[in-house]
């Protein structure tokens, strides 16, 4: 007969850790001994169970022998090895519950359990662990059981997340049901007006906050299209915001006129989204408030009107306080010459014309200051000398700054030249120098401080209130040790009309007219100054690569001319102007014809008249003095012409746009030498060849 048993060096065949350490097991010292001893039906199960990927555990005999395969080894943890030692020693701590399922199985009956709770001791500490369970009765070779097998899979983390899963929903529920409430309450409660409609327009729900802006009831409005509660003129943008909203566009903020029942009408802000088939718009009531914006706007509008109306009014007062004076310097030599010229004591009028010139010009410097703070004033920009023109200042300032302020000027050594009007900025450091005398009412120091004064690019930025670009500039920085300024007058110092002097002391144009000035020039002002320190303006000049022309003295040549060929028209609208003007022709020998208007200089332009210049003023009623001027240069290619303006800006001319067209500006008011100057640099005349 063939021998049947097995070596242990062969069984059991399956691979895996658990197969190699059955087979090096001392089953000699065990009560199980040794594996060719085994019933046929052990080794059977126990080659099936260590082969399968399950985890699996068998428990043979009356010692309760354990085996298990590899699959069953991270159940244990850290557990002492399991295998060969009864079932109840290494499961001591849950035996008690998995007991009945053993010996219900050694009894022949298969049990299963599923997520059976168990506290197990494997990583030395309580632990609450989900298993699995599935006890089945193996039988020998005679049928008799001799063990029982159990296939086990752990779920305690399944568990663990689907008790997370339960809480979780509930708390989602919970808080469906908290928003749900929530949105109930502020459907109910809000002031808000809501409302809920189809694509089609048709209201579906409204809120009491409906109810409470607009008077309708929820059973006078469902069912109702939205236009029939919007104010007419209203219902060709709800119809466009309507195909928005259906078309693709989620969400649209709009304003709208409704129609409340009692007939009122309200402006209402809706905020609309579609969504889940329907628009849901939320509006507000903003009637009240549109009328206080507008009731505020008006009172604001008022209170400007206000402000301005005082502001001209300090501008007019102190103009025509300067203007009073300069009139009187004026009208008093005029009639003391006209009574010594009676008298025959024609050699005191001399000084009398002196004087009311002198009037005259400080009356005319005081309009092109208004005229340069206004930037309607052609400036006469030309390279200066800046130390030049502070040098001949210095006896001024002193007479301007009084015997109790020490006048400081300190006239930097190789400054450059500027681009500048020469007069304007005059005015501008004698218009500083006086607001510093104001400034130190019981005495002080004033200096009068120059540099050269390259700006880099963040400093202008810096600067950017003042206006400035970089570039190279002369500083003349004008100091006072007074009073000082506070910021909120340092912010509001170049505003138009503003002013801290009484009405009737001043202009009132102060700083903003110097602003004007050196912004139309190019150049640039700061201020820096607190309360109690005193205060520095600096003037930026823009440097001028150019050197300074001298400029002939204004006296009127008194020699007599011999009569000229050449033709002139004056147009002037202004009778005594233009009188003056042609009788200053007359003394130069040229033949004149004069136009009072446009119209009248264009008739003539139009016959068979030549002229050789044309004279004109820019401000004519009727075609303008550059329109005549353009008419004439088409006529007549070879005219050479004139303009004579106070105010520029509605021809839109200056110098740089006249430049290359034959013609030359001239600015009002002038005088005589300054007028017969220009006139014979244009026709190329010279002085002495007029002569007789």
């Amino acid at each position: 007969m063939a021998d049947n048993r097995i070596a242990p060096t062969q069984f059991p065949h399956a691979p895996g850790v658990m197969s190699a350490k059955v087979r090096a097991f001392d089953w000699a010292s065990h009560p199980l001994g040794p594996i060719e001893g085994w019933p046929q039906a052990l080794r059977v199960v126990l080659e099936l169970m260590l082969a399968s990927h399950f985890p699996k555990c068998l428990v043979w005999g009356e010692h309760r022998t354990t085996f298990y395969n590899d699959a069953y080894r991270p159940i244990l943890g850290d557990k002492p090895e399991a295998l060969g030692q009864p079932f109840d020693r290494v499961w001591y701590e849950t035996w008690g519950q998995v007991e009945h399922m053993a010996e219900r199985a050694l009894l022949g009956e298969a049990t299963f359990m599923q997520d059976m709770p168990l506290v197990v001791q494997r990583f030395g500490y309580p632990e609450q662990t989900y298993f699995t369970f599935c006890f089945s009765p193996v039988r020998d070779d005679v049928g008799v059981v001799g063990g029982f097998a159990i296939t086990v899979i752990e779920t305690t983390q399944m568990h663990h997340l689907q008790q997370q899963l339960r809480a979780e929903a509930s708390s989602l529920e919970q808080q469906v049901a908290l928003r749900t409430a929530d949105r109930d309450r502020l459907w109910t409660m809000a002031d808000a007006i809501m409302i809920v409609a189809r694509f089609d327009g048709v209201i579906a729900a409204v809120n009491p906050g409906w109810t409470a802006a607009l008077g309708w009831s929820e059973a006078d409005t469902l069912g109702r299209h939205v236009r029939a509660f919007v104010f007419g003129g209203d219902t060709a943008e709800l119809d466009a915001e309507g195909t928005m909203l259906r078309t693709g566009t989620q969400r649209r903020q709009v304003r709208m006129r409704f129609m409340r029942r009692d007939g009122q009408v309200r402006t209402i802000a809706w905020s609309v989204v579609a969504a889940d088939g329907f628009l849901h718009a939320v509006g507000r009531d903003e009637t009240e408030d549109l009328e206080r914006a507008q009731q505020l706007s008006e009172a604001q509008e008022r209170l400007r009107q206000g402000q301005k109306m005082e502001a001209i009014g300090q501008l007019t007062g102190g103009i025509a306080h300067d203007f009073n004076n300069m009139l009187q310097g004026i009208v008093l030599p005029l009639q003391l010459m006209q009574r010594r010229l009676q008298q025959g004591r024609t050699q005191e009028v001399q000084g009398y014309i002196d004087a009311a010139l002198g009037s005259a010009r400080r009356a005319a410097s005081l309009t092109q200051r208004l005229l340069a703070f206004s930037r309607r004033q052609p400036l006469d920009v030309r390279a200066t000398d800046v130390a030049a023109t502070l040098s001949g200042l210095e006896t001024m300032l002193r007479s301007s700054c009084g015997e109790n302020i020490l006048l400081d000027l300190d006239i930097a050594p190789g400054l450059w030249n500027v681009r500048t009007d020469l007069h304007q900025f005059e005015n501008a450091v004698l218009n500083l120098a006086i607001n510093a005398r104001d400034a130190m009412p019981v005495g002080g120091r004033l200096r009068v401080a120059t540099a050269n004064a390259p700006v880099r690019a963040e400093h202008a930025i810096a600067s950017g209130s003042s206006g400035m670009a970089a570039g190279e500039y002369v500083r003349v920085s004008v100091s006072d040790t007074g009073t000082g300024m506070p910021a909120e007058v340092i912010e509001r110092a170049f505003d138009p009309f503003f002013t801290t002097k009484p009405i009737g002391q001043g202009t009132g144009l102060g700083l903003s007219m110097i602003y004007g000035y050196m912004r139309q020039t190019g150049g640039a002002v700061e201020i820096e100054s607190s309360i109690g320190d005193g205060t520095t303006v600096h003037l930026y000049l823009p440097r001028s690569e150019d050197g300074p022309q001298d400029e002939a003295p204004a006296t009127l040549d008194t020699h007599d001319h011999e009569r000229r060929r050449d033709a002139v028209l004056v147009v002037e609208d202004e009778a005594t102007v233009r009188s003056m003007v042609v009788e200053l022709l007359r003394d130069m020998g040229f033949q004149i014809m004069q136009a009072a208007s446009g119209t009248e200089a264009m008739a003539l332009l139009s016959g068979a008249l030549h002229f050789d210049l044309l004279i004109t003023d820019v401000g004519l009623p009727g075609p303008n003095g550059r329109q005549v001027a353009d008419m004439a240069r088409e006529r007549l290619p070879s005219i050479r012409v004139l303009l004579m303006t106070g105010y520029a800006e509605r021809a839109a001319m200056s110098e740089q746009s006249l430049l290359g067209q034959d013609m030359e500006l001239l600015v009002k008011p002038f005088d005589a030498p300054a007028f017969v100057r220009k006139v014979q640099a244009i026709m190329g005349v010279d002085d002495a060849a007029t002569r007789s």
